[in-house]
């Protein structure tokens, strides 16, 4: 007979656990016969000494089947996804979706909300009024079967352990275990369905993987995961050093994503979208190379094929689709104020981490679960690093419906652009591919 006490021992003197044991261990947390103390001793363990691949791969499927597993067999064609690890103005599942739908590759995707400065992507969608994130099993599967597209939040009978051990993590100091986040994040996808997943492996002041290194030893461990699964994954470095794209904010964030739609926007956010799409189709076998992917999504940014799947996406959720045409209708603040640069000079530093706590100080993020977000509150970032700017030149637009949390979000604001008196060199929009060559 197990029992959870031995489990844990075994992994304080650093011995792999079975598959078998991993069942055990998280059937019984699940239903409440390993009680929270010892499963804080076991996650710490896990923190401490670390799991082999075929371990971290093992603790994965059996969070996945603690749960519903959707099969997405009926749909008749590979399914894809893809995930980000979370950023600031990281709105690239709106304008990613849409343009892999458009070229025929069904994309299933449950969403987050967000917590803290990370956005979350339902909550940018719940900025178009009337847009209803939470689908059933069988509304999620009749819409992917219908449009090719479906964009919901979260089911809470999907990988039902992940919710119960992040919450047990967040209080004992093993939320930054890389077996544990990567267990999470996959145990979730895996359940979803999905054959395919590309990741977005976010580094810098604005990721929780604040160095390359962290964020490299993530991907590796979930594309083995994703490998060991049956899984194609590939997962892609970026940048979070720097807010993605201008706009930061929900309502902001959407008018951003579909004006990429229509081939309009921030270099760094149509690069970053293109290249995911195309990861994407090829994963999907769409495509053979990833230049011919982007060859693809541009096409559907060109001929409009890519504005219709979201036009059809949000018709199908319940969301007003007038808006997506009038996006001056989207929820608007009550006032705009401008930042100005304080010098001449080239903008050095644009930090991620002050901007996307000033945009939750604004109202646009919430700082505990359950906290309500205001829709049209946030910063458009009017210069990136690289850029020249002048003395008065506007640098930040933020828009506010609380004049005092203004105030209290300026301080952040300044201190997150620094002015070099040199030229600064604008950074890559990626760092590398991981899973590409499997």
């Amino acid at each position: 007979m197990m029992r959870a006490v031995d489990l844990i021992i075994k992994k304080r003197d650093k011995l792999p656990l079975t598959a078998e044991e991993l069942e055990f261990l998280i059937r019984s947390y699940t239903d409440g016969v390993i009680p929270d103390y010892q499963m804080a001793a076991w996650a710490m363990a896990v923190r401490l000494n670390g799991m082999d691949p075929q371990e971290i791969t093992d603790l994965t499927l059996s969070m996945a089947h603690s749960g519903d597993m959707l099969n997405l067999k009926d749909i008749g064609s590979l399914v894809v996804d893809k995930h980000s690890t979370g950023g600031v103005g990281d709105k690239t599942t709106l304008t990613v979706a849409p343009i892999v739908a458009a070229c025929g590759l069904p994309v299933g995707k449950m969403s987050g909300r967000g917590l803290g400065f990370s956005g979350g992507t339902i909550d940018k969608l719940e900025s178009i009024p009337g847009f209803h994130a939470d689908l059933s099993t069988s509304e999620f599967l009749n819409q992917l079967k219908q449009y090719g597209i479906v964009i919901s939040g979260q089911s809470a009978d999907l990988a039902p352990a992940d919710g119960k051990l992040y919450a047990l993590r967040d209080v004992t100091g093993t939320v930054d275990s890389i077996p544990l986040i990567a267990s999470s994040i996959m145990s979730k996808k895996i359940a979803s369905g999905a054959d395919a997943i590309v990741l977005d492996v976010k580094t810098g002041r604005g990721a929780f993987m604040k160095t390359l290194a962290q964020a490299e030893a993530l991907a590796d461990v979930m594309v083995s995961i994703g490998r060991l699964s049956k899984r194609r994954v590939i997962a892609v470095l970026s940048p979070m050093d720097q807010p993605l794209g201008f706009a930061v904010g929900n309502a902001l964030e959407v008018k951003e994503g579909v004006e990429m739609l229509r081939g309009r926007g921030p270099e760094d956010y149509r690069y970053h979208c293109l290249h995911l799409a195309a990861y994407m189709l090829l994963l999907g076998n769409k495509v053979t190379s990833v230049d011919e992917g982007i060859v693809l999504a541009e096409k559907a940014i060109r001929d409009g094929s890519g504005m219709a799947k979201f036009r059809e996406l949000i018709q199908a959720q319940g969301g007003d689709v007038r808006v997506v045409d009038d996006l001056e209708s989207l929820p608007k603040a009550g006032q705009v104020f401008q930042i100005e640069a304080e010098q001449t000079g080239w903008v050095s530093a644009v930090d991620a981490k002050e901007i996307g706590e000033s945009s939750v100080i604004l109202g646009a993020g919430r700082v505990k679960k359950g906290d309500p977000i205001d829709p049209a509150v946030g910063i458009m970032v009017k210069a990136k690093i690289g850029d020249k700017v002048e003395k008065g030149q506007v640098v930040f637009e933020v828009h506010v419906n609380n004049e005092a949390r203004y105030h209290e979000a300026m301080v952040k604001i300044k201190k997150a652009l620094i002015i070099s008196q040199r030229p600064v060199e604008v950074p890559p929009y990626f760092l590398g591919v991981v899973g590409l060559d499997k």
